[in-house]
């Protein structure tokens, strides 16, 4: 069953069509952010991994999606089928969320250093990262000349030695150098791309990651406003940043995890 975020309804996305990747459950960001678009009037399109549809079928059904494709994002032949298939559908895009990211559970413990192979190094890098890069050639040639916008979802990971994270730090700092290298090719054509940083949050992604519960309780603790990162927050920006009210903001990564990565230590730390 669809989980109800209560998002605000409106129509700051009435006539805009778009693509969201990465929805696989009720607690996927991708969702969460598939759902206020939904709730401000946006047509979409869903990509997912292979073997996901039963799981999708039920959350598209219930805010009325109608295209959703499989697609391995390794796999070129899989990608030109898949966006053909939107293009059909659709004609032109407004806007494009990737939310897809990957890398080998064995390699999300312990040490970076001892624990990251070629081969999962190389594989987080192509999922995490270059499938972005190759997602804004592919959506960019589907908006209009007026322009469109272009989202993705990195972590602070990226920015700082997070433990067990590892890998999939360094794959985010790859995808945020690309963020801003695409805002720049891409601005001339008016289309903006941004990153959202939300913090931990509880999704399949997080269950992959050893540790994941600290993560999510350390986030809470040691936060500015000593709170979870809230599905309406990481929403709320998506659809800023995906309306025309983010007309004059790309090629940034906007933080929204509570305040989470403003801080040093706890102000009872300080103490003594």
């Amino acid at each position: 069953m669809a989980e109800d975020y209560q998002m605000p309804k409106g129509d700051l996305m009435r006539g805009k069509r778009g693509i969201v990747t990465g929805v696989a459950n009720h607690q996927s960001i991708a969702w969460g952010i598939a759902s206020q678009l939904a709730a401000q009037g946006a047509e979409m399109a869903f990509l997912h991994l292979p073997g996901m549809e039963r799981r999708v079928q039920p959350l598209a059904d219930s805010i009325g999606v109608k295209v959703l494709v499989a697609v391995d994002v390794t796999d070129d032949a899989s990608m030109d089928a898949a966006f053909e298939t939107v293009k059909a559908a659709f004609g032109e895009i407004d806007f494009f969320v990737h939310a897809i990211a990957f890398a080998n559970k064995d390699e999300l413990k312990g040490s970076f250093v001892e624990n990251t192979t070629r081969e999962g190094f190389a594989r987080a890098l192509d999922i995490s990262a270059f499938s972005f890069v190759d997602c804004a050639r592919r959506a960019s040639a589907m908006m209009p000349e007026t322009g469109g916008s272009i989202l993705t979802l990195t972590y602070m990971g990226s920015e700082r030695a997070i433990p067990n994270y590892n890998t999939m730090g360094v794959a985010k700092a790859a995808l945020e150098a690309a963020v801003r290298y695409a805002a720049r090719d891409l601005g001339p054509k008016g289309i903006r791309v941004n990153a959202l940083s939300p913090g931990a949050m509880k999704t399949l992604s997080l269950a992959g990651i050893s540790g994941g519960r600290g993560m999510l309780a350390k986030g809470r603790s040691l936060s500015a406003m000593q709170a979870d990162t809230s599905m309406e927050g990481v929403a709320g920006a998506a659809l800023w940043l995906l309306s025309d009210l983010g007309l004059s903001t790309t090629g940034e990564i906007v933080h929204v995890d509570a305040g989470f990565h403003i801080m040093g230590f706890r102000e009872d730390e300080a103490e003594g």
